[in-house]
């Protein structure tokens, strides 16, 4: 059998570099040896030695490796927020900056510019430093921003109508993010489409409430929706399929967040209104939200997608412990309100730990294997 499949059982055998991988990998990876070596494909001197093979990496730096860059990435952006927001550096600035507005653009446009290309070469020669390249990229979305404000700025009439610049930033993270392979630049695309809709609906109803009888709440769960059908629609395209899931992630969000927010508020476009009415009469949005919940928990086990599956159990549980809070804190006395809350909550937890636990017996059947 080993002849048949192409292995070298020796080679493996004395091979010093073995596959390393996390621990869920490498049950996943032993549970199939096994199954192959009972169904015959495999004899039991190659599944041994596939079973050697496998090394499992005690330390996760893969994650600390995506976190570090992340928290990196945050707090540069806190730091060019915190200086825009410096009135003394920005006039100081702009004193050692002092050009017009076009020069400003094409300057940031070129530094941008620069600045993928670097990332994209990088990526090429060093394709296994995923999160370094991603934060490189990121920075040329930082300085595309920084272009399209001087843009703004060069030809900025007054209208106020600057809906039409995020729609720019859009165009352009979405071509990037779509050519250059990069989840980060499309998802930028996406937070800027959807500025886009919320200050274009604004600009159009003349900054009020409603738009076509719609709050800005209720335009974001029809965006959201939006979003996520068409994720789904085109997630086995080939042309799209790289980005499918980070499409779906940020639909879900917009949906849901959206969908939570009108389970409080409801469709009213001031406090006053909202003060004036019971919190009974916004159960049609609850009841809404907790539906469009349970049908995000079917579609993750019917076609098993994690994403869903999981965004739909947590924001049903964000649903019921909204609704706990707005039914129960007045009427109830806090003792009891809290009593109620902490148990519901102890049996919340011992329910994940049960479930954690499987996991971990599993995990360790596997490495016992």
């Amino acid at each position: 059998m080993a002849g048949i499949i192409g292995i070298d059982t020796k080679k493996y055998f004395n091979n010093p570099k073995h596959m390393k991988t996390n621990r869920k990998h490498a049950c996943v990876i032993r549970n199939a040896l096994e199954h192959w070596n009972r169904a015959g494909l495999l004899d039991d001197t190659t599944a041994l030695a596939l079973q050697q093979d496998i090394e499992v990496i005690p330390f996760d730096w893969k994650r600390l490796a995506k976190y570090s860059f992340w928290i990196a990435l945050v707090c540069i952006v806190t730091a060019i927020g915190a200086a825009i927001a410096d009135d003394v550096l920005i006039a100081l600035l702009e004193s050692l900056f002092d050009a017009p507005y076009i020069i400003k653009f094409l300057g940031m446009s070129g530094l941008s510019g620069a600045i993928y290309w670097f990332g994209i070469m990088r990526r090429k020669a060093h394709p296994h430093k995923v999160f370094s390249n991603e934060a490189i990229l990121f920075l040329g979305v930082l300085a595309t921003a920084g272009a399209i404000y001087q843009l703004g700025r060069t030809f900025d009439s007054g209208s106020g109508h600057f809906s039409i610049l995020l729609l720019l930033s859009f165009l352009v993270y979405g071509l990037l993010g779509f050519f250059f392979r990069s989840n980060l630049v499309w998802l930028f695309a996406l937070i800027s489409l959807g500025s886009w809709m919320g200050t274009e609906t604004g600009y159009v109803s003349g900054w009020g409430a409603y738009y076509l009888g719609m709050n800005y709440p209720l335009r974001f769960v029809l965006f959201g929706a939006v979003l996520c059908a068409v994720a789904l629609t085109l997630e086995k395209k080939g042309w799209f399929a790289h980005l499918s899931r980070s499409t779906l992630a940020m639909g879900l969000l917009y949906l849901f967040i959206a969908l939570w927010i009108m389970s409080i508020f409801g469709n009213y476009g001031d406090m006053d209104s909202w003060e004036r009415i019971k919190q009974i009469e916004l159960f049609h949005w609850s009841l809404l939200f907790g539906l469009v919940a349970a049908g995000s928990i079917y579609h993750g086990l019917r076609y098993e997608n994690g994403m869903t599956k999981g965004f739909g159990i947590t924001f049903l549980l964000i649903n019921l412990y909204t609704r706990f809070f707005e039914h129960f804190w007045d009427a109830t006395h806090k003792a009891v309100f809290f009593g109620l809350l902490g148990i519901s909550l102890w049996l919340l937890g011992c329910r994940a730990e049960k479930i954690w636990y499987l996991g971990e017996q599993k995990k360790d059947s596997c490495e016992i294997a």
